[in-house]
């Protein structure tokens, strides 16, 4: 069998689809899920074009599990198909995550339902918790990992430094200190030849589908209008989510929470549970912010809301074609790179710490009713539980949670759906 095969646009929007309605489970069960359909059933792609492709996307920003699928479908229609793989692959979740996003702002204030979100709340803490383990296992292979781990996490929850600020810093300190450890490239592929003027046309043509809402929206409403904010804000998160959804999550919180106050903690937390529990990228959180801004915006209403949500999942999910058609012929040269190697072994050690101050911060707001804010003397405010208020409840369904994430590997679905039964029967009880 050849490294790929060209496969007809209809044949590769019903698996993209399939992919797309069956997807939960996070990025690994989603990428686990491409391998069984495009490389085990299907047999379009080889074994070692995957994860060559995998290798490459794990070094881009963005959602790497549809990354994936957008190189997957590129290999195997060219742009089109990169399209129709990449698309397909969020918009059954995305159209799900609308629903739930409109409901919750009509229903969620309700006990009961406030209840379940409880035990929705409680299930997030246990899943941070479980990537916070899983990273470590990868990340940990030095004592310099640790202490990059560490300096990362006081740099966010102690000093309040910007996410990306933190993540530039540890790939300049890998770069230059972690090179050498690394060790020669085994791999001795060579890369295709391509025309540097087709790949600066490429990325300026898609690079301008991207931007061009962002354009349109500033231009026509203001740069204070909330949905130009939007616009601007999910494109910056586009370009320094190294790591991860969770590892965006700190900033995603620091911007939309702290800075442009667009919903309250507890909210933030909400939306990540209503992500866990859809098919595609569990970044579509992005959607439910935009969606809560847009709805609480001065003009608020259902228009503005579903404009922020569409900007949102734009702005998160367009960059990934001009990355994946602009950048995958060269994939080979950082999988070559020492100096890289170095830079992505130092942030990979620094999302670990960038995980643990989000499930701090996660945790606290959780499992304690109140946090009192302290201010430190270097001026950064941080929020100190109040333990009086200690949600007893909350612990025990985070624990069972995490137990059936960490030892029995439980579909993500089934335990957030669980832990908001867990949680709507606590709140029985207290009534």
């Amino acid at each position: 069998m050849s490294q790929s095969q060209h496969v007809s646009l209809v044949e590769l929007a019903r698996a993209s689809f399939k992919i797309g309605c069956l997807g939960f489970g996070g990025p690994a069960g989603q990428i686990a899920l491409m391998h069984r359909v495009f490389v085990e059933e299907k047999k379009w792609i080889s074994d070692t074009r995957y994860m060559h492709a995998l290798n490459f996307c794990m070094l881009l920003p963005g959602p790497e599990a549809q990354q994936l699928a957008t190189y997957a479908g590129w290999l195997l229609n060219g742009v089109r198909g990169g399209v129709i793989a990449g698309l397909l692959f969020v918009l059954p979740g995305a159209l799900i995550v609308f629903a739930l996003s409109w409901i919750y702002i009509l229903y969620g204030h309700l006990p009961l339902a406030a209840s379940m979100f409880l035990g929705v709340k409680a299930a997030v803490v246990a899943f941070i918790f479980d990537a916070l383990l899983r990273i470590g296992r990868k990340a940990m292979k030095a004592r310099s990992d640790a202490i990059i781990a560490v300096a990362a996490f006081a740099a966010l929850y102690i000093f309040g430094l910007p996410f990306p600020l933190t993540i530039l810093v540890a790939a300049i300190f890998g770069a230059i200190t972690l090179t050498r450890s690394i060790g020669a490239p085994n791999d001795s592929a060579q890369l295709p030849d391509r025309p540097v003027r087709g790949t600066i046309k490429t990325a300026f043509l898609w690079g301008a589908a991207w931007l061009a809402p962002v354009f349109i929206v500033a231009v026509w409403l203001g740069p204070d209008h909330v949905l130009t904010q939007i616009a601007v804000l999910f494109s910056k998160l586009a370009v320094v989510t190294f790591g991860g959804a969770y590892a965006v999550l700190a900033y995603l919180q620091q911007q939309a929470v702290e800075i442009h106050g667009w919903l309250a903690p507890e909210q933030m937390i909400d939306g990540l549970g209503l992500a866990e529990t859809t098919p595609g990228p569990l970044i579509l959180v992005n959607q439910f912010v935009g969606f809560l801004a847009g709805w609480q915006g001065a003009d608020g209403g259902f228009l503005l809301a579903f404009a922020g949500a569409a900007l949102a999942s734009w702005c998160t999910f367009a960059p990934s074609f001009v990355w994946i058609f602009a950048g995958a012929p060269y994939a080979e040269r950082l999988r070559q790179s020492q100096i890289a190697a170095g830079a992505l072994r130092a942030v990979t050690a620094a999302v670990l710490g960038v995980i643990a101050s989000l499930a701090l911060w996660f945790g606290q707001h959780v499992l304690f009713r109140e946090n009192a804010m302290i201010q430190t003397l270097w001026g950064k405010e941080i929020a100190l539980p109040i333990l009086e208020t200690f949600e007893w409840s909350a612990l025990f369904i985070a624990l069972v949670a995490g137990v059936a994430l960490v030892r029995y590997k439980a579909n993500a679905a089934l335990v957030v759906g669980s832990c908001a039964l867990l949680g709507l029967l606590a709140g029985f009880l207290r009534f």
